[in-house]
């Protein structure tokens, strides 16, 4: 079947929106204004450990969110990344849709447009490449873009640094927690934690006060490591309010997904294993196309999740119940309460 791409509406002189893409009044960017004045947390690297170490625990159980700095990896390589995913868009649509996935078959791997579910069957103003980076036996070089023929060497060199960047983070939110340092690494799989790359593309929408690029959602993975282009769009709740993030070169946006959470943290919207995670929701332009590479870090499936023994007592008890991250997986896709 024959699916329609956001991008060829954007570019086919489309003047008003389709009645699936407009919001219920109450998610509309133009009756949800966000809060003006109000900056999200910012961590540099290159602090003393123990600094680094409480801000970040103090940004992920107050926010779920924060800008990390100084995180080692080059410049010129996020450059890279970004310049490798607009160059995939900018080809053929032909071409691009000989990577084309299947939803419907759970096959998510590849070209598509249409990713979540919702009860208003309502669609994200938003076309998306999506693909396993790693680890190997996940990857699956053909579904990767042949064109540009730098894609495959670019992302295979981020890869290598977002695991690096990976292993950091979780150490220290093991440390901020009180726990030994390998501990959260352990529960997420190990060295079978996998990365999975969404590229976002937003084009330019006709009427961006009705649209979302993405609807309010946490992400199911245990952290989401971004980046975006220049172009503003991603905001983020907190205390009742949307906040937007402004952009920020070359740093990292470090989103807590469903896999971490602290049931001894004030929990700001759900929880699952262990700190407070992150509701977000991104806009869209009408003059200007949005990006953004997002890295999910997940539990294989396999994976056996639930609470931390370590941070459950008779005060704190686990919220949800134990169970395979296939099957958390499946029922968070089909809107089954966990």
């Amino acid at each position: 079947m024959e699916v329609e791409r956001v991008e060829a509406l954007s570019y086919g002189g489309l003047h008003e929106l389709p009645a699936q893409f407009i919001r219920p009044a109450h998610e509309r960017p133009e009756n949800s204004k966000a809060v003006e004045g109000v900056t999200v947390p910012v961590v540099s690297l290159s602090q003393p450990h123990d600094v680094v170490v409480e801000e970040i625990f103090k940004a992920c159980s107050e926010w779920g969110f924060f800008l990390l700095t100084d995180h080692g990896i080059e410049p010129s390589l996020i450059g890279r990344v970004k310049e490798v995913g607009e160059e995939f868009f900018k080809l053929p649509q032909k071409e691009k849709e000989s990577y084309a996935n299947d939803p419907s078959t759970g096959s998510f791997e590849g070209y598509g447009t249409k990713m979540t579910r919702n009860l208003d069957e309502k669609v994200e103003w938003v076309d998306y490449y999506f693909h396993f980076m790693s680890p190997p036996s996940r990857v699956n070089l053909d579904i990767w873009p042949k064109n540009p023929p730098s894609y495959r060497g670019v992302t295979e060199e981020y890869n290598m640094e977002l695991l690096k960047i990976t292993n950091k983070l979780l150490e220290l939110l093991s440390e901020g927690l009180g726990l030994e340092r390998k501990v959260l690494k352990s529960c997420l799989g190990g060295d079978e934690i996998e990365l999975e790359m969404k590229i976002n593309m937003y084009p330019p929408c006709p009427q961006p006060q009705l649209a979302l690029g993405v609807e309010p959602h946490t992400d199911m993975s245990a952290l989401t490591l971004l980046v975006p282009n220049d172009v503003p769009g991603l905001q983020v709740w907190k205390d009742g309010n949307w906040i937007a993030v402004d952009y920020f070169p070359n740093a990292l946006f470090v989103h807590v997904g469903d896999q971490i959470e602290n049931t001894k943290l004030p929990d700001l919207k759900h929880d699952l294993i262990v700190i407070a995670k992150l509701q977000c929701q991104s806009l869209v332009n009408k003059e200007r196309m949005r990006m953004s590479w997002a890295v999910f870090v997940v539990p294989p499936h396999e994976a056996v999740i639930g609470t931390l023994p370590e941070l459950v007592d008779e005060k704190n008890p686990a919220k949800y119940s134990t169970k395979t991250y296939a099957e958390y997986r499946y029922r968070k896709f089909n809107k089954i309460p966990q």
